[in-house]
Formats: C-alpha cells, structure tokens, sequence
C-alpha cells in the first residue's frame, strides 16, 4: 500500500511540475532569435528633454517579422505570432553625429491572443544589453500601460512607412 501511495504521490509532484513548467514556459515571450535579419521598419532618437529618456533614451530601431510586416503595410490588426522588436542602444555624440553605442535592451512585443488576453493579446518582454536576461517584471504595468494609448492601432505605436 506505502508503494502504491508513495508512487502516485511521486506522480502528481511530477505532473505539477511538468504544468507548472509548461504554463510559464507558454507565457513567457522567448528572445527573438535572428531579429537583425528580419525588416527594419523605422528608427528614432530619444535625446534628453523627452518625457520617456530616463527610461528609453537612446537609439532606437524598429524590426518587425514576417507576419507583423504583412499586417503593418495592411493597416490590420496584428495575427498571433506576430512579433515586433525594438532595439535600444546607448546614443553617442562623436564628431558632431549621433553614433550607436552599446545595447541598452533588446524590448519585444509578441501577439498571441489566447495566452496574453489581459493585455490586449500582445506579450512583452525586455533582454538586458547583449544577453538574454529578462527584465519585464510585470508586463501589464511596465509596458501594457503606455502600449494602451494606442489601442486603435492595436496596442502597436510604430507605422509602416512606404
């Protein structure tokens, strides 16, 4: 009977686990692998002044994938899967330019509706500098917030320009 009890016992641990593992795997948005490779869409200069530099001064490029390209030269709502990154870099002064100098953070936003529904359909994450540590600590509060002005354009701020 202590066989019987101590392996079901084991079993549900394991089972917990595995669920556990595969509801926060799911939630959570993955780094965007070859990012740099997919279209650039626009860049912009965030220089002291601005109401948002202390937190995203800087450099910063635009990228979408293949599905967010389709749907932002559309003027449609975004499909799961559609991914949009911005890539923050420090902005330097060099010989009377404005110069990149090292990443400040990789900020994604991936739309799934099912597993982000409390925000608007769209995950966001941010990766520290070159590495892959994640610094979004609620995504609802630290990004959903601001992206929640432009709920018309589907919680994207960026416009394809032709």
């Amino acid at each position: 009977m202590r066989r019987v009890l101590f392996g079901a016992g084991a079993l549900a641990i394991l089972a917990t686990g595995v669920l556990l593992y595969a509801t926060s795997s799911d939630s959570r948005v993955p780094y965007p692998e070859g990012y740099r490779q997919w279209t650039h869409v626009k860049s912009m200069v965030i220089q002291k002044g601005h109401s948002l530099y202390e937190a995203f001064g800087g450099i910063h490029h635009i990228y979408a994938n293949e599905k967010a390209l389709r749907a932002m030269q559309a003027g449609k709502s975004y499909p799961d899967g559609a991914v949009l990154v911005f890539d923050l870099l420090e902005a330097r002064q060099d010989n009377n330019a404005i110069v990149e100098g090292p990443r400040k953070v990789v900020g994604v936003m991936h739309k799934n509706a099912k597993t982000f529904a409390a925000t608007g359909g769209w995950g966001y994450e941010g990766f520290q500098g070159d590495t892959k540590n994640r610094v979004v600590k609620n995504p609802a509060q630290d990004c959903h917030q601001c992206h929640s002005s432009q709920k018309e354009n589907d919680y994207v701020f960026s416009r394809f320009r032709k």
